[in-house]
């Protein structure tokens, strides 16, 4: 990794508004916060950035991502300019099914984007950028606080989550306090194997042997603490997994491999039809609760919409759901999500209707006239990871 300085190219700031960004005049303006429900009913804060602020730091999200895109390290994928979580998860599923894996580190980091020291933040940008305009811009952002109905106040810690720039200033700070401390783990420390993959603050990491994984653990807290971090004791798991966890367990009695959740999915120690081990990813049965529980809502608004309208508006959610979760595999849960959607439609036109509920038969042809059926999207993760990754 280079460590040399970057000046950014006064072009930039003559092509942002009024060119008052690079006299320094420019005032960044609080942000405005909102909650949106979690599964489980919690909330998760949202910031709401005012227009030219959105302005201003797409333009340095632009900028910094063509120096940081040299700096970063493979296995990280959130918010990177070519990568999707759905390369994320391929590389998890090649990397356990093709590297000798039998424990994962399934790492939480509590309430990330609100414990960020915002003194090391700036610490890390001044290592490669070294546009003082552009340090004071990030400043004022962190520094402009939040309005929560009405009332300004301001932290020393974290970035507006919702903010343009939050997820790259996010993959700054853990380039340096993570990644670069694993990949120097990995190489100084090591026994055996390991593996990682980081979607912005979603970390698993993969074992040979058990001892490094403790040995890493432990290092890693350490490491996070110094940071002004901490991984979430409840949510943080060591666990036997892999290829052969099924069978080692089954010699000492135990039951089977617990299961681990990473960006939406559940991965499963699973077996094909031929008996040999499989690596299984289905829907996290609390993501989709929440988000049939969300469409119920929706529906019971537009209840007295016409079919067509209804039909229309299903078909897009169903699309759009299937877009993300009809991987190999989950087929079972793309065709329970495509029946409980049926049976929500089915009952908001009995509820509206004086006649007898509707019979499934007709439900039936209105599914199948409107809703997408389940099919299976994404190719298996060897295939993309081989033709993405083609080393």
């Amino acid at each position: 990794m280079g460590t040399e300085l970057i000046e950014l190219a006064p072009s930039f700031h003559a092509d942002l508004p009024e060119g008052h960004v690079h006299s320094g005049g420019f005032r960044a303006l609080p942000v405005r916060r909102r909650f949106i429900p979690k599964p489980g009913g919690k909330q998760r804060p949202l910031g709401i950035a005012a227009l030219e602020d959105k302005i201003v730091q797409r333009a340095l999200v632009a900028v910094l991502n063509a120096i940081y895109e040299e700096d970063f390290l493979g296995f990280s994928y959130g918010f990177r300019p070519g990568r999707s979580q759905h390369d994320a998860l391929d590389a998890l599923s090649v990397a356990i099914g093709s590297t000798p894996v039998n424990w994962i580190l399934d790492a939480d980091i509590r309430s990330f984007f609100d414990q960020i020291d915002q003194t090391w933040l700036i610490k890390f940008l001044e290592h490669r950028v070294g546009d003082e305009r552009i340090l004071r811009l990030v400043r004022k952002w962190l520094k402009a606080g939040v309005l929560d109905e009405g009332v300004w106040s301001l932290s020393e810690t974290g970035t507006p989550q919702g903010a343009v720039v939050s997820p790259l200033l996010a993959n700054v700070y853990l380039h340096y306090v993570f990644d670069l401390w694993a990949k120097q783990w990995r190489a100084r420390e090591a026994i055996g194997n390991v593996i990682v993959v980081r979607y912005a603050d979603d970390i698993v990491v993969g074992f040979e042997h058990e001892t490094d994984a403790r040995r890493f653990w432990d290092a890693m807290r350490l490491r996070l603490e110094r940071f002004g971090l901490e991984l979430h004791g409840q949510k943080t798991r060591l666990l036997e997994f892999g290829r052969h966890a099924a069978e080692r367990r089954r010699r000492r009695g135990l039951g089977k491999p617990a299961t681990f959740t990473f960006l939406g999915f559940t991965f499963i120690c699973g077996k094909t039809r031929r008996g040999s081990f499989q690596l299984q990813r289905k829907t996290r049965r609390d993501r989709m609760r929440a988000r049939l529980k969300d469409v119920k809502e929706q529906l019971r608004r537009r209840m007295h919409d016409t079919i067509p309208a209804q039909g229309r508006w299903l078909k897009a959610v169903v699309t759009g759901y299937f877009a993300y979760h009809a991987v190999p595999t989950n087929f079972r849960a793309l065709q329970a999500f495509h029946h409980h959607v049926t049976d929500l439609w089915r009952r908001t036109l009995a509820r509206r209707s004086q006649k007898a509920g509707l019979t499934w038969e007709r439900m039936a042809r209105l599914a199948e006239a409107w809703l997408p059926t389940p099919h299976i999207l994404h190719p298996w993760p060897e295939r993309r990871f081989a033709v993405n990754h083609p080393r």
